[in-house]
């Protein structure tokens, strides 16, 4: 009998050991996440989110699995929509977005049914825009946009989208382009002018130099600038993923002998650069997503960060540009998405009056 009772004792002895162990377990032990991606396969955030899904899984405790999932339509409203009615706060479902998400929140574009305030940042870091033209368009300097060899045609996703801030750099140039809409993404509006559809095209610098780079090598693409990029002290300085390429403020003083700073078409653009271009990749969850849920996905930043194979598998997709935690930059990043009364009235009336779009 006493035997008995001191077996029944180990037993519960090793059951009361191992419950906190059960209890501890990783949150997403077991469980697969899917990275909701609001644009086609091949432009910029694709490329990105495709690179970052296999070292979510290696650093995110309990190594999840990671699926990425193409949901393009509308410039991304399509899917960012979807993703607002449909995630749960569990932390399985991510939202991937890019300037062109954030340009139709900022304009307050009647579709938009998503509210950045209401999601919480997983990570955000920026990304480079390049200007590039074919040669036979004849743009070899500065002042050749101004009289190109053939019409100037560019591809776009949406006036609304990020391809604003193409349209404000023709403002701003004194460019005549004819801008077509309703690409799918930055891939697809790349693969018409490879097919010579368009002949003057930009990509975020995880495409450029991933797809465009080649093309150049080739003969078949010149580069003409970059959007540059936004630093600490607020100074627009050339991408440090393409630092030979003058800046697009650079490129206007190389045209006109003259600084453009002043003019309200210089104001909207630089409106746009730091949510657009220096915030622009950025991951999301639901707002109401509990700590335990967000802070393995934030450590699984800092872990990504110190990975050496990361570090330098990155300098190909990241180019330089430093991938931050989420509740490291959060405020910063709500606080990017505004602009000022006249900058919006030059945007709103420029898309009514020369691309029949109203807001």
């Amino acid at each position: 009998m006493r035997r008995s009772v001191v077996i029944v004792a180990v037993i519960l002895l090793g059951a009361a050991l191992l419950a906190p162990a059960r209890a501890q377990a990783p949150y997403f032990a077991g469980k697969t996440i899917e990275i909701l991606v609001p644009f086609g396969a091949g432009g910029g955030t694709d490329i990105e989110t495709r690179f970052l899904a296999p070292f979510f899984e290696k650093h995110i405790a309990g190594n999840p699995k990671v699926i990425v999932r193409n949901m393009p339509g509308g410039g991304s409203i399509l899917g960012a929509n979807f993703y607002t009615a449909n995630a749960k706060p569990d932390g399985l479902q991510i939202l991937a977005t890019s300037g062109s998400t954030v340009v139709p929140y900022i304009l307050g574009v009647p579709q938009v049914q998503y509210d950045f305030k209401k999601w919480r940042l997983i990570k955000v870091n920026g990304v480079g825009g390049v200007v590039f033209v074919s040669p036979a368009t004849g743009i070899r300097r500065p002042e050749d946009v101004l009289k190109p060899a053939q019409p100037l045609v560019y591809g776009g996703i949406g006036a609304t989208a990020l391809d604003l801030s193409m349209l404000l750099a023709f403002e701003l140039l004194g460019m005549n382009v004819r801008s077509v809409m309703g690409f799918e993404g930055r891939g697809p509006a790349r693969l018409a002018f490879e097919r010579g559809e368009t002949n003057i095209d930009y990509q975020t610098t995880p495409a450029y130099l991933s797809q465009v780079v080649p093309l150049q090598r080739e003969g078949k693409a010149r580069a003409l600038f970059s959007f540059g990029f936004t630093n600490e002290k607020g100074q627009l300085v050339r991408d440090p993923a393409a630092p030979t390429l003058p800046t697009i403020y650079e490129f206007y003083q190389q045209m006109y002998k003259k600084k453009p700073d002043g003019q309200v078409r210089w104001k909207a653009l630089q409106a746009l650069l730091v949510p657009a271009f220096t915030f622009q990749k950025a991951l999301w969850v639901p707002q109401a997503t509990p700590p335990e849920v967000l802070n393995p996905l934030w450590e699984a930043v800092d872990k990504m960060n110190a990975d050496p194979v990361f570090q330098e598998q990155s300098k190909n997709v990241l180019e330089g540009y430093t991938l931050f935690r989420g509740d490291k930059m959060e405020g910063a990043v709500i606080r990017s998405l505004t602009i000022t009364l006249d900058v919006r009235k030059f945007i709103t009336d420029l898309l009514r009056t020369k691309y029949n779009v109203a807001i």
